[in-house]
């Protein structure tokens, strides 16, 4: 993998490319085609490329927690994050794996599924939840997941991540949905958005990286790489 920008150069440490600038700090990881669409055949993976799952895999090794939508953890069939040997060096003092937090309405979530049953203890799965979901469902959410209640009706994205950062997990990916996505830039919560560039026309019905409320997040290009076509590109927050 090779970057254009800032300074050409032919190889590139990503741990270091994409190290975080501090403890809080909240990085949007998505993939889209050329045209801008976000899945094909209804899910991410026809996008991906190798260089695309290398840097995942890298921005999954360095983050806290991973954040994701039920939405995108019933499409992408999510199961735990699982140890890499690469992620020792990444991970000191840290657990072997980041915990996978879920941000879910009504809790219509299958808590049968490896994402809940097969979790080590220290990446025990986390529900982000509201006061109004199911009592019954919360309870029995409980019993596989440590859940976090942050608003009423609906899941206050900014209430969502204070908690996760009391408890030691400022350092927070989240690989959408857009929907997701688009909530948390709308409260003004997006630090950095690393984007993977696919070289293909998808069309279709395909979403945005962003969907759902309007809002405005100047962004700063940090940098581009390139790999077989594909462009890695981070946009990090500009300064208020």
């Amino acid at each position: 993998m090779r970057r254009i920008l800032p300074s050409p150069a032919d190889d590139v440490d990503l741990a270091d490319a994409y190290a975080y600038p501090r403890r809080d700090w909240l990085r949007l990881n998505m993939v889209a085609g050329a045209d801008g669409g976000t899945w094909l055949k209804g899910v991410s993976e026809g996008l991906s490329g190798k260089g695309d799952r290398r840097v995942f895999g890298v921005l999954r090794g360095l983050a806290d927690v991973v954040l994701a939508g039920a939405a995108t953890v019933r499409t992408e069939a999510y199961g735990p994050a699982r140890p890499r040997p690469s992620w020792r060096e990444l991970r000191e003092g840290r657990p072997l794996a980041p915990p996978i937090a879920v941000i879910t309405r009504r809790l219509d979530l299958d808590l049968a599924s490896p994402l809940f049953t097969e979790a080590e203890p220290y990446a025990r799965t986390i529900v982000i939840t509201t006061e109004r979901a199911p009592k019954d469902r919360r309870e029995e959410a409980a019993r596989y997941a440590d859940v976090i209640v942050a608003g009423d009706d609906r899941v206050d994205m900014a209430l969502a991540v204070a908690a996760l950062s009391e408890r030691g997990l400022g350092r927070i990916l989240c690989e959408g949905g857009p929907r997701i996505n688009g909530q948390l830039a709308a409260a003004g919560l997006v630090d950095e958005l690393c984007l993977t560039i696919s070289p293909l026309l998808t069309g279709g019905d395909a979403a945005r990286i962003l969907n759902g409320p309007a809002s405005s997040t100047p962004l700063n290009l940090s940098h581009v790489l390139e790999e077989e076509g594909f462009l890695f590109c981070k946009y990090t927050r500009e300064p208020n």
